[in-house]
């Protein structure tokens, strides 16, 4: 069934629709909870607030890639989990992405006092547009799918050690945009 076909269940209020999307987008949106909460239990709870959620937002809005849309709400809902169940834990793959991440930012500051979050996501999607496709796969993976190392690796047909340095290299150059672009000091 294509997108449009289960959004259109979806305005139809028809309880198909879910199942429908489970069929098609269940593996991703259950990969990107599951990355980021390492745990099956918060994962399937996190999936089907992910259902529900898609159910609350679908109508009034048509929604295109939907693949994106319910992945971005499973990564809040579990990012918001993530944070509420372990504030004093660490997982280590997830905050490890981050910190990854973060250093590109940081210069003493948190990302939210010296960017504004829109202006950030712009500026971030211009960079990925410039990069090669491996390059963008790669980063994609890490530091939105928050997928591990090996898995990037074998998905990407290459080494763990070589996505390592290509991030560091990816990551040198997104703080080197950010400063052309004068988003950061």
């Amino acid at each position: 069934m294509t997108d449009t076909e289960i959004i259109n269940l979806f305005f139809e209020r028809s309880e198909q629709a879910i199942t429908e999307l489970a069929k098609k987008h269940g593996n991703a949106v259950a990969r990107v909870a599951r990355n980021i909460l390492g745990n099956e239990q918060d994962t399937e709870e996190c999936v089907n607030d992910t259902y529900l959620g898609t159910w609350k937002a679908i109508p009034p809005h048509r929604l295109s890639p939907l693949r994106t849309f319910v992945c971005k709400i499973a990564r809040n809902l579990a990012t918001m989990k993530y944070h509420a169940s372990t504030a004093e834990k660490r997982n280590s793959h997830y905050d490890v992405a981050l910190d990854e991440l973060e250093d590109c930012f940081s210069d003493g500051n948190s990302v939210e006092d010296e960017f504004n979050a829109k202006e950030l996501s712009e500026a971030i999607n211009s960079f990925l547009a410039t990069l090669n496709y491996t390059d963008r796969f790669i980063f994609t993976r890490r530091y939105w799918y928050s997928d591990p190392l090996p898995d990037i690796a074998k998905m990407a047909n290459t080494t763990t050690n070589s996505v390592t340095v290509r991030l560091y290299r990816i990551r040198e150059k997104l703080r080197y945009y950010l400063m052309k672009e004068g988003l950061l000091v």
